[in-house]
């Protein structure tokens, strides 16, 4: 069964989230878990701890955060499997919805990846 990760995007320093967009989400977490969907998830802190490692040129070299730079950031993750890539688009749908619904005032951006268990092609 086709696993996919899930990513939310938004600009940083914009705030908590509503209330309502909590509760929605557990609710909507709640059912995907129900159907076996929702395998794991959270949310992210902020940019203002996190470390990168860059590789260049056969060098590696840390960054530490805040990124001033970074015009959107990573605010929370989810790894769910599907039975076909159409339900995945119809979920992922969805979860978005939630968002533009319960906070309509910020952007966000929600992205849906297959994840490769190695060399083969992603499900159609």
């Amino acid at each position: 069964m086709p696993r996919f990760m899930g990513f939310v995007r938004m600009e940083e320093n914009i705030g908590m989230p509503p209330k309502e967009l909590f509760e929605a989400m557990d609710g909507y977490i709640a059912k995907q878990s129900e159907k076996g969907v929702f395998l794991d998830g959270g949310g992210l802190f902020g940019t203002e701890d996190a470390v990168n490692f860059i590789s260049h040129k056969g060098e590696v070299s840390r960054v530490d955060g805040p990124y001033a730079e970074a015009k959107e950031v990573v605010g929370g993750w989810a790894i769910m499997q599907y039975d076909s890539l159409e339900a995945a688009i119809a979920d992922q749908q969805e979860f978005a919805e939630l968002h533009a619904k319960h906070w309509p005032e910020v952007t966000v951006i929600s992205t849906m990846r297959q994840i490769s268990d190695g060399p083969e092609a992603p499900a159609e």
